[in-house]
């Protein structure tokens, strides 16, 4: 009987706890009356200090959340006061007991109902239960070996048998949330890195990604930073290095694939080293927004196809220099910068432009080294929606939001991905996504922060006087192609301008462009841009199309 009734306290000591509570500081009141009645002041003092200490900080408790700080020194306050009366007066000194009753009863209605706390009896109970589960499951023999609750649920490391693997344990991941009793979708499994027996196990009381999570602004400052995409599940940031890492996202339409390419976007335009062009088939509308702070922006075949084209050109430009200077590596600087090409829906450019595509393969191959990096969305990377070359392959940060099918995990983040537990059908919401990339080997989902309207035009808006150009290399080999058509008379520079200006492709030329085919200072040049030519976008310039034509 003494064994079963230990065993029953044992099994609902957090139950108990307010009660244990008041038996403590009866006792306590009992020997101080009987031993230091005098010590009531000692009491109170070192109650105020321990309330202000938890009200202030939460330490040395480690409490975090202000309503369970408030909680905490609102008890402390209470049973010291008690205890301070209690040990000057006694115990039984009326109505001291009466009190303690009502405040044990008023205190244990928030700690019984405290979800933290039900956590915490779940996972000890769920300790205690896990052989059985495990034996039901397909684990057996498996044993839990820590168990920590935190704000969203809880999460456990499990040792399995010898011979099992992670691989057993997220094939099992639907009976496991069968066995607790959880919510759909709510357990995740991650391999232990520091063994190979064991696993993570966490469990979601609370989808932490509810609701969406909003940009703060950009945090890079230069190309070489690592991007914050947004947060995991355990309130970390995902940040992701972009420099010399061609991305792809994929994804059905609705799932966020226009939000993280803003998020992208939105912190490179913050960087002065990096010169961005957009390919956007769907007539701006995604990257429109965005056009004062890109270099060049294509809205049809014909256009992505020069841009493309272009990209390459300047490619072979720095290959050439890099050659000749023995060097392996184009260092992105304010002066050199790195060139990012944004395309929107890529399907659509392999569909409608083949040409196009084979431009887009070989910068893909050969632009690592040459800080020539290329952003890809699309909704299903088949191999012939990517046009039927080796740009998936190359594709080496994968961003997943959710598919329709369970195979097009598979498309998107590689062969095998589903079976390692790489479930993205089973993401519920815009901007939920999974993330492939170097440092990033296991499947935890993490939610893109939003990017609202207003947030883009407020970025645009701060850094659109500050992009750079490209590095006078790159520019050369651009404009060199116009020379031979454009310099008909090299003692008149006035004419040599006029006549490079009606050449002028539709995204126009630059004032350094036009600086080097002509000869002159930048005041001369703005000079007679101002009074005869048109803008076509920041930066570029080109004779109005009625006197072109002309």
């Amino acid at each position: 009987m003494v064994a079963g009734l230990g065993r029953l306290i044992f099994r609902y000591r957090s139950e108990l706890a307010p009660l244990a509570l008041a038996a403590i500081l009866d006792l306590t009141a009992l020997w101080l009356h009987s031993s230091q009645p005098e010590g009531w002041g000692w009491v109170l003092a070192v109650t105020a200090a321990t309330a202000a200490v938890t009200a202030l900080r939460g330490a040395p408790w480690g409490i975090v959340r202000s309503e369970e700080r408030v909680y905490v020194t609102i008890v402390t306050t209470v049973a010291g006061t008690w205890l301070a009366a209690a040990t000057a007066l006694g115990p039984g000194q009326k109505p001291l007991q009466p009190l303690l009753l009502v405040a044990m009863v008023a205190g244990a209605i928030p700690w019984w109902s405290h979800r933290r706390r039900r956590a915490r009896v779940r996972v000890d109970r769920t300790i205690q239960a896990w052989p059985d589960l495990a034996e039901q499951i397909g684990l057996a023999g498996s044993r839990v070996l820590s168990a920590v609750v935190d704000v969203w649920g809880w999460r456990a490391r499990i040792a399995l048998r010898a011979g099992q693997t992670v691989a057993d344990a997220v094939a099992q991941v639907r009976a496991i949330e069968s066995g607790l009793g959880t919510r759909p979708g709510a357990v995740r499994v991650e391999p232990d890195p520091a063994h190979a027996g064991r696993f993570v196990m966490r469990v979601l009381a609370e989808d932490p990604h509810a609701n969406a999570v909003p940009w703060r602004g950009p945090t890079a400052q230069s190309v070489a930073d690592p991007i914050r995409l947004g947060v995991f599940e355990d309130a970390t940031h995902v940040a992701v290095p972009m420099l010399r890492r061609h991305v792809l996202v994929g994804g059905i339409a609705g799932a966020g694939k226009s939000g993280i390419l803003n998020v992208i976007i939105g912190n490179l335009v913050a960087c002065p080293d990096v010169v961005l062009w957009g390919i956007d088939l769907k007539g701006g509308m995604e990257l429109g927004p965005w056009a004062p702070c890109l270099a060049r922006l294509a809205t049809t075949p014909a256009e992505a196809e020069t841009m493309l084209r272009d990209a390459v050109r300047v490619l072979e430009a720095r290959a050439r220099a890099m050659a000749e200077s023995s060097s392996r590596l184009w260092i992105p600087t304010e002066r050199t910068p790195a060139l990012v090409i944004v395309v929107d829906e890529y399907a659509e450019l392999a569909e409608q432009s083949p040409a196009a595509v084979e431009y887009a393969d070989s910068i893909a191959r050969r632009g690592r080294a040459l800080a020539e990096t290329l952003l890809a969305a699309t909704q299903r990377p088949t191999q012939q929606a990517m046009g039927k070359g080796a740009i998936r392959s190359q594709m080496d940060v994968r961003l997943c939001l959710r598919v329709r099918e369970r195979r097009d995990t598979d498309l998107i983040l590689g062969q095998g991905m589903v079976a390692a537990g790489w479930h993205a059908h089973d993401l519920d919401a815009p901007g939920k996504f999974l993330v492939s990339a170097e440092g990033f080997n296991h499947p935890r989902r993490a939610r893109a922060y939003l990017v609202t309207d207003d947030d883009v035009q407020a970025t645009v808006e701060r850094y659109t006087h500050d992009r750079p150009a490209l590095d006078r290399l790159s520019a050369d080999a651009l404009a060199e192609e116009l020379y031979d058509d454009v310099i008909v008379d090299e003692a008149d520079p006035e004419k040599v301008l006029w006549a490079a200006l009606d050449e002028a492709p539709e995204h126009g030329l630059s004032v350094p462009d036009l600086m080097r085919m002509t000869g002159m200072r930048r005041t001369w040049i703005y000079d007679r841009l101002q009074a005869h030519a048109t803008q076509v976008r920041r930066g570029r310039w080109r004779m109005p199309q009625e006197e072109s034509d002309g």
